[in-house]
């Protein structure tokens, strides 16, 4: 009874090691504005295949930056699809991987409660001081904000209430304390499972913009990273999608 004890212990103790030996870290540059989602995502990905994902956020462009002088990142979640087009370009990443994991969506925000009109008529009055956008040379968000100021003719009205932020964090930024009235963030940002969390928002038609498409890729650090490969195939199957939707991305 005791030999049959023992042989289940070290049995146990096998199968454990060789879980553990299994299981391993993915090291991942997240675009900000996908700070959310992955978080979400992260969770269930650890309890479904036993690896951890371990986050980096910041702003695509300085990942390219860090990306180019080494960084140690497994996988790249940009926030637009010409970063990662550029690194493949440029043989950085594995052939084959690129992706479009999530399509972002453009909201005009104001932290006032009631400020903002569903059909963002509020745009139109022009009554209002400051309107953050995000830079459209750096951010896809900041592009398709400029578009939409085009379609709806206020291109010349604006162009001296614009405060320009870096990036879509930045444009956030200005308007969250309220120094901004107004201002272009992504609906990520403000937004979770169906509704605006705070403040009052127009989520701005698709039809109005080019769509904001953010690409995913494995880079070129580990080309035959088990781990890498199974985040890329977890964030494309059905248990990553109703994170992404949740947060107003589309797919």
């Amino acid at each position: 009874m005791i030999y049959r004890l023992s042989r289940l212990v070290v049995a146990l103790l096998a199968s454990t090691t060789m879980l553990s030996a299994m299981a391993d870290e993915v090291q991942v540059a997240v675009a900000v504005n996908f700070t959310a989602p992955i978080q979400a995502i992260a969770t269930d990905f650890e309890k479904d295949t036993g690896h951890k994902l371990v986050a980096s956020f910041g702003a695509t462009g300085q990942f390219y930056t860090q990306i180019k002088n080494g960084a140690p990142f497994d996988v790249f979640l940009s926030a637009d699809d010409t970063t990662p087009e550029k690194l493949e370009k440029e043989g950085d990443t594995v052939k084959g991987t690129r992706f479009t994991y999530a399509v972002g969506t453009l909201a005009l925000w104001s932290v006032k409660e009631g400020y903002v009109d569903a059909k963002g008529e509020v745009l139109m009055k022009n009554q209002y001081q400051h309107l953050a956008i995000a830079n459209p040379k750096a951010a896809l968000y900041g592009l398709a904000a400029t578009q939409v100021l085009v379609k709806q003719g206020l291109t010349d009205n604006v162009k001296d209430k614009i405060v320009e932020g870096q990036n879509i964090t930045q444009a956030y930024q200005f308007v969250s304390p309220g120094n901004a009235e107004l201002g272009f963030v992504a609906l990520s940002q403000i937004y979770k499972y169906g509704k605006v969390t705070s403040g009052s928002a127009w989520i701005v038609p698709a039809e109005m913009h080019e769509p904001i498409k953010q690409d995913a890729v494995i880079l070129n650090r580990e080309k035959n990273n088990v781990v890498a490969k199974a985040l890329v195939a977890y964030l494309k199957g059905p248990t990553s999608a109703p994170f992404i939707r949740s947060y107003g991305y589309q797919l």
